[in-house]
């Protein structure tokens, strides 16, 4: 009977070391993968997913790193091949997508030059054909436009028509072997889903076999045929999809699959990781519909707090000597957001949710249009008092680590606008305003006098709320804070924003492409597309009702889970 595994990871072991210490990272990892066969590699940051994956490439640094155990590829073993050996594998019959194509691709090459590069490297096509078959490729991954896509430079191009372009290259040598890692986590959930489709499409097309390391299991639902769950560097679980999903055996599997935010079920506060392995997560409070209903009834009794009216904000880019393009990023939106009130702002990239944010925080000035806080129309207001407005309106970032300057420590991070702002009257007021703060978001004191390269994204992320909640604003943006948090974190991060709303009273923007946790936080829901309000209304309503096309397609593209 003919072998029909592909790849085969063997007892799998590797460590860092420096002079002093010496750190095992991967503990025993074994499995397979067949031809024509779909892996998938779960698990949350620093499982050691991608660390596998990179052992498998030989891609790991040989004067750091210890590797044992052993990898058979097609039958011969590549564990311990020169790296003139591995230059051969790579790119030709194993290739790689990466998580960032934007760090992945070279900004200084044109796309068509850098996806040409490969095949240079591992055919003996001449100039011409290279050409034609890169554009073919460009065709194969559906880009829009393939002569532009192969002129263009990665900056001119969107995230999905980046990642798009990474797979032309990953496949440009029809590999055996492709490996996926993350390749998904920054794009929209509609372009997430048109990915994902490719990935499986071009799968069948060439007969190729797929490593796709992710840590999002719904998504993983959707295109593996077997499943391997990771946690701390070592395997939990390992089986094929349908036996993972449907009858998983490790708490650890269930915590991860329960973490979600549920489509159908409105939980008081989600399971986490450690509910599970605690073995604390049996009787999680429903809000009824009737509870929700009431809690409506109240919150919508009272005045706005904030009303847009009208809003607009045209950009001009200059396309010959004398003429100027006019870009509408927001086109004439209006809504109310009433004290004590979430809503969720959704849409794919580009669609005006985070230029709409800016322009409600004064950050990019409205170009027409009224915005009201608490019946006052800030556009009018001179910078003077924009600035003391700043301490009630304020705003999470998405990425903790680029809003933190890495100089500061975070307890001097977190004072910061208190001073600004002459909160608290000194210093040692502060810092121990600064410590409650830091224990309100599950911190400790002692983390007072770190910095923040010395924090996992979670924790950087609470940082960055602890910050934002110093000053005890009245309202508080996230624009996608929690996008590109791992699937547990992500629900400890969203329970601390809710029970901080709950005992401080804020009221809260949420603007998230990720559908399911933007319906489970909001209590009124607005669908942008191109500058424009698609839908309003009640999140649940919209979410089990669309009445647009538009918002149809963002549910439907939403990982359900098998």
């Amino acid at each position: 009977m003919e072998d029909t595994t592909l790849l085969s990871v063997r007892h799998l072991c590797v460590s860092f070391f420096s002079e002093k210490t010496e750190n095992q990272v991967l503990h025993d990892i074994s499995f397979t993968i067949k031809k024509d066969e779909i892996l998938g590699v779960v698990g949350e940051s620093g499982s050691g997913k991608s660390v596998a994956s990179l052992a498998v490439l030989g891609l790991l640094p040989s004067k750091t790193t210890k590797v044992t155990g052993e990898v058979l590829f097609n039958g011969a073993s590549i564990t311990n091949l020169t790296e003139k050996q591995y230059q051969s594998i790579r790119g030709n019959q194993i290739a790689m997508i990466f998580q960032e194509p934007m760090s992945s691709l070279n900004p200084s090459m044109r796309c068509g030059k850098q996806v040409a590069e490969v095949l240079f490297q591992h055919t003996s096509l001449s100039n011409k054909e290279v050409k034609a078959e890169v554009l073919s490729l460009f065709v194969k991954v559906k880009l829009p436009d393939p002569e532009r896509a192969y002129r263009s430079y990665p900056h001119e191009l969107s995230g999905g028509q980046k990642q798009r372009i990474m797979i032309a290259m990953a496949i440009a040598c029809k590999p055996k072997l492709l490996i996926a890692d993350e390749p998904t986590t920054a794009l929209d959930v509609t372009v997430q889903k048109e990915i994902i489709h490719l990935l499986k499409s071009l799968q069948k097309e060439y007969k190729m076999s797929i490593l796709f390391i992710s840590h999002d299991l719904s998504l993983v639902s959707e295109i593996a045929d077997h499943v391997l769950v990771m946690y701390q560097g070592k395997m939990i679980e390992y089986g094929s999809a349908s036996q993972i999903f449907h009858h998983p055996e490790e708490e650890y599997t269930k915590a991860l699959i329960s973490a979600r935010p549920d489509l159908d079920v409105r939980l008081k506060e989600l399971p986490t990781i450690a509910d599970f392995l605690n073995h604390t997560n049996q009787h999680r409070e429903i809000i009824t519909k009737e509870q929700r209903e009431q809690h409506h009834k109240d919150l919508y009794s009272g005045p706005p707090l904030l009303e847009v009216i009208n809003a607009e904000k045209v950009y001009f880019s200059k396309v010959g000597l004398f003429e100027k393009k006019e870009l509408k990023a927001v086109n004439s939106v209006s809504f109310k957001l009433y004290e004590g009130e979430t809503l969720g702002l959704v849409g794919e990239s580009g669609c005006g949710k985070s230029t709409l944010g800016n322009a409600i925080l004064q950050l990019d000035k409205a170009t027409a249009g009224q915005i009201l806080y608490r019946g006052v129309d800030i556009t009018q207001l001179p910078s003077s008092q924009i600035r003391s407005l700043r301490k009630e309106m304020q705003l999470i970032f998405q990425d903790p680590f680029a809003s933190l300057n890495p100089r500061l420590t975070i307890g001097k991070a977190i004072m910061e606008p208190m001073k600004a702002h002459a909160l608290y009257g000194n210093d040692t007021k502060r810092r121990e305003k600064t410590i409650e703060l830091l224990e309100r978001v599950g911190l400790e004191k002692e983390h007072f006098d770190r910095y923040p390269h010395e924090f996992s994204g979670g924790q950087r992320q609470r940082i960055g709320i602890a910050r934002t909640i110093a000053l005890e604003p009245k309202l508080i943006i996230c624009d996608e804070s929690v996008s590109a948090l791992d699937i547990s974190v992500q629900a400890q991060v969203l329970n601390l924003l809710n029970e901080l709303k709950e005992k401080l009273g804020f009221t809260y923007i949420f603007i998230s492409h990720d559908l399911a946790v933007v319906k489970y936080m909001s209590d009124q829901l607005l669908v942008m597309n191109n500058g424009s309000i698609e839908e309003h209304g009640d999140a649940d309503i919209i979410y089990e009702h669309p009445k647009k096309e538009y918002t149809k397609k963002l549910i439907a593209a939403i990982p359900k889970g098998k």
